[in-house]
């Protein structure tokens, strides 16, 4: 006879890590630094724009200085990894008549690589490049602190904690150029991620991280922050960021959005979900508008422009610890199961669900099956089983399955439905 634990959680969702939190990710996340994370946005705003047209031969002024101190500021946490970090530049050309940028330029990315001893890969994004209301003004003072200022603080702190700590995964740390011109990096990293056969879990961008307060509205909040996925795989890994986030980090709150991004507007995911990857985007709960790509001033008492004063480094930090949280369950976390089954032949109050066990299925303790009702966002009810199948005392017309894998120290994958 088959053994089936029901267990209801009354928070409305399950947590996905073990019963107890991992130590290891506890102990990363207290190890994120505000006065670092402060440090990399100011370094940024130094260089007075990050323009994709700015000036690449000034080595204190322009993208070109920028893309060069990102790259020896990775660089710097090599030996701390023993071995497991590179870095590299990744030359791309994009411009010229046509598009938004009016010539022919060749951008940078920098791609820093924590390789792991497993074959699955977490690919984590932010853009360095920054820019004023005028598409093509590449000489005006543009300081990008929250945009995205803070997305690049986030990535550079994580980077520095896990180059001392080994993870299954490889992670990859993408600091992306030609984001302001039309998500240009990110769409020649995913071509290349496509073309090279990158075993991609999850793809998570942070834009945006650093601002409490609304503009108009005035409304203020340090304490939640969203996360933007389609509906698919890009829906599970943001309820896996949620879930691992409650778990993790404290007075901070995931909302899910369900939409890919803010209506008019648009993020680095975008190119890897549209090349076939599970893709999310994470961003502050409030956005100020009289900041964001505005020129640097002040009117009738209104501090216009994207500084330093305008992004809550306490926030920045908060969101850090959502990334190293997600980053590090994901990638400590066996593969999902996949082709998930519902016998819809018979008329029954129970339902009967097979999957395919997971690749890895060596290093798994068994599975959960995971219930919510129809009209609800997040897991309700889960079941653990050992088998790959399970009948269960639930109607599929009043409810969504899904199915994780639990590793045997607790961590859970994502979830296939």
């Amino acid at each position: 006879m088959k053994r089936f634990v029901i267990i209801l959680l009354l928070t409305g969702f399950f947590l996905p890590a073990a019963a107890q939190p991992d130590p290891d990710i506890t102990e990363s996340i207290s190890m994120i630094s505000a006065d670092s994370i402060e440090s990399y946005i100011l370094n940024l705003v130094g260089f007075e724009t990050r323009h994709n047209l700015s000036t690449q031969q000034n080595p204190d002024k322009g993208i070109g200085a920028a893309c060069e101190w990102l790259y020896t500021k990775a660089s710097s946490y090599i030996p701390a990894s023993e071995g497991r970090l590179t870095v590299e530049k990744i030359p791309y050309t994009v411009g010229g008549p046509g598009t938004r940028l009016e010539r022919e330029v060749q951008l940078t990315n920098v791609m820093a690589v924590l390789h792991g001893t497993g074959s699955h890969e977490i690919v984590l994004l932010a853009h360095y490049d920054s820019r004023v209301n005028d598409n093509n003004d590449s000489v005006s003072f543009a300081p990008g602190a929250n945009d995205n200022g803070s997305g690049v603080a986030c990535l550079l702190e994580s980077l520095r904690i896990l180059s001392g700590k080994p993870l299954p995964a490889t992670v990859r740390f993408l600091f992306l150029s030609g984001e302001e011109h039309g998500l240009l990096g990110a769409a020649a990293m995913a071509k290349k991620a496509r073309s090279e056969g990158w075993n991609i879990r999850g793809v998570i961008n942070y834009d945006m991280i650093g601002n409490t307060q609304a503009s108009d509205t005035g409304q203020k909040d340090n304490t939640l922050t969203r996360v933007f996925s389609e509906e698919g795989p890009s829906r599970h890994l943001a309820r896996y960021i949620m879930e691992t986030a409650a778990m993790y980090v404290d007075n901070l709150t995931v909302r899910m959005i369900f939409r890919n991004d803010r209506f008019g507007r648009g993020g680095d995911h975008t190119p890897f979900l549209m090349a076939g990857y599970p893709a999310v985007r994470i961003s502050e709960y409030y956005e100020n508008y009289d900041r964001t790509h505005q020129l640097v001033r002040s009117e009738n008492g209104i501090a216009y422009g994207d500084m330093p004063s305008g992004v809550d480094v306490e926030y920045v930090r908060k969101n850090t610890a959502v990334n190293l949280a997600a980053a590090m369950n994901l990638a400590k976390a066996p593969g999902a199961p996949e082709n998930l089954k519902m016998n819809t032949r018979d008329l029954s109050n129970f339902s009967e669900l097979t999957w395919d066990h997971s690749k890895d299925s060596t290093s798994i303790a068994g599975y959960y099956v995971l219930l919510r009702q129809t009209d609800q966002p997040a897991w309700e009810k889960e079941i653990f089983v050992t088998e790959n199948r399970a009948r269960i005392p639930y109607s599929k017309d009043n409810y969504f399955f899904g199915v994780c894998a639990v590793g045997t120290e607790g961590h859970r994958s994502l979830v296939c439905q």
